[in-house]
């Protein structure tokens, strides 16, 4: 069944968001840097942008860490208002140049704040004027105006792949490109790019994750000769496949990010497709995943049975998250999600795609969705929808048992509807994640797991 969608008011009746779930552009292009093995950022900014990124982010995130050069130590200009007035352009020539004798990389990357773009700083040319960096600079203007966490991983992404992907020569038809998961705001990232990457290569396929175990600044040079560009995310990504598309000639397709058995099944067949792959093959992978996933399953359906483990379930996450989150919980689960928040900022385009790609069961109520960011308007919606089920008579008075899907944010939601939370989205401070995934086979069954572990937690 299609998901309804309800407008939503403006975000935070008085013009601002209730907590935000995103840092500025910068800082998603920071992290997605820091995940990176030995690229140094150099920031162009005012004192304190980089560290207030790394307080949000590193906790957020799981407790993600600072990496090769992150957190405290991310090479700051650091203007004041001396530059503010007479221009910054001469402090970040002095930083570049110190950054050089202090931090060893083998990419420097300039990122700009709000404050020195309004002012008028020209990063690319300052960074062009160096002669003789130990390694490639480049510069990619990430103003912090100019849009959230996952516009800044498009920005940059669109910047390293024009300063380092290669033009011409033989196209490697059997390479493809992974785009959308913005390490830091995904916090499966890593684990997620795993995933897919094993699923890719059993269909003999070589995919270009950029941020997967083992991979480095060599993937960003192949990624303009790869034979087709993935994109996991309705909102994030676009602006960077874009440029592969148009100025690399590397096709594109957009496909949801699969969770579970339903949904991967659906993304091997699509990129088989898209990419001249026998679909026999997909076929057969599929069926052999699927034999292996469904025989761990199998161990929880006696607990499910015996303490009735469906439960009605409200869904807050991002766009690339929510409709997969949704999905799973109603077609693996036979869980009833009754609301999904989409977090993110969206324009037309993405929220099309992000609507499309809600799809519940025959029989299975679709979810109400609803595109909100501040954690009280999400509260606020929750309780409007929560009493039209209740007076529609399809649900039982008490409306229980239940459970929430989202970020710590939700504590006082599910606090409110008596519900289980299940902390899946950022912010996520109450948990450490290394290699989990969500995606994928693997990351159905982790993601599973985690539920009914919570579920079970307080027996």
């Amino acid at each position: 069944m299609a998901a309804r969608h309800l407008p939503a008011d403006e975000p935070g009746q008085g013009g601002f968001i209730d907590r935000p779930r995103h840092t500025c552009a910068l800082g998603g292009a920071l992290y997605a840097l820091r995940a990176l093995p030995r690229v140094v950022p150099v920031i162009h900014a005012s004192p304190g942008c980089g560290f207030n990124v790394f307080n949000a982010v590193n906790a957020g995130a799981g407790h993600l860490g600072g990496g090769w050069c992150g957190g405290a130590c991310w090479p700051s200009s650091n203007v004041t208002e001396r530059e503010i007035v007479f221009g910054g352009e001469g402090r970040l020539r002095e930083q570049i140049l110190s950054t050089f004798e202090v931090m060893d990389g083998d990419l420097y990357v300039v990122l700009s704040g709000c404050m020195v773009e309004m002012i008028g700083d020209d990063i690319a040319r300052v960074a062009g004027e160096i002669a003789d960096p130990p390694a490639p600079l480049l510069a990619v203007p990430t103003p912090s105006f100019s849009g959230n966490s996952l516009s800044g991983y498009d920005m940059v992404m669109r910047g390293l792949f024009e300063g380092l992907s290669r033009k011409g020569g033989r196209r490697e038809r059997a390479s493809v490109n992974l785009l959308g998961l913005a390490p830091g705001q995904d916090l499966f990232f890593r684990g997620n790019l795993v995933e897919l990457s094993r699923l890719l290569g059993e269909l003999g396929l070589r995919a270009n994750t950029f941020f997967g175990d083992g991979e480095g600044l060599d993937s960003f040079a192949r990624a303009g000769r790869a034979g087709l560009t993935v994109r996991l995310s309705p909102a994030c990504g676009r602006e960077a496949a874009a440029f592969l598309r148009e100025e690399r000639g590397v096709p594109e397709i957009a496909v949801p990010l699969p969770v579970g058995a339903v949904q991967t099944g659906e993304f091997l067949r699509a990129v088989a497709r898209a990419s001249g792959v026998d679909p026999r093959k997909a076929a057969r992978l599929a069926a052999r995943e699927e034999a292996r996933y469904y025989d761990y399953l199998e161990r929880v359906a006696d607990i499910a049975n015996d303490i009735d483990l469906q439960r009605y379930a409200a869904v807050v996450a991002d766009a690339c998250y929510a409709p997969a989150y949704a999905r799973f919980l109603a077609e693996e689960l036979g869980w009833i999600p009754v609301m999904a928040a989409v977090t993110d900022p969206l324009g037309p385009a993405a929220t099309e795609d992000t609507l499309s790609a809600f799809r519940t069961p025959e029989g299975c109520p679709a979810p109400q969705v609803r595109f909100l960011t501040g954690a009280s308007d999400i509260s606020g919606a929750w309780r409007e929808i929560a009493g039209t089920c209740r007076e529609s008579g399809r649900y039982r008075d008490s409306f229980t048992p239940g459970a929430v899907v989202g970020s710590v944010y939700e504590r006082e939601l599910a606090e409110e509807a008596g519900w289980a939370l299940s902390v899946q989205s950022f912010p996520a401070t109450n948990r450490v994640i290394f290699q989990e995934a969500r995606a994928g086979y693997n990351g159905g069954l982790s993601f599973v797991s985690d539920l009914l572990t919570t579920l079970v937690s307080g027996r």
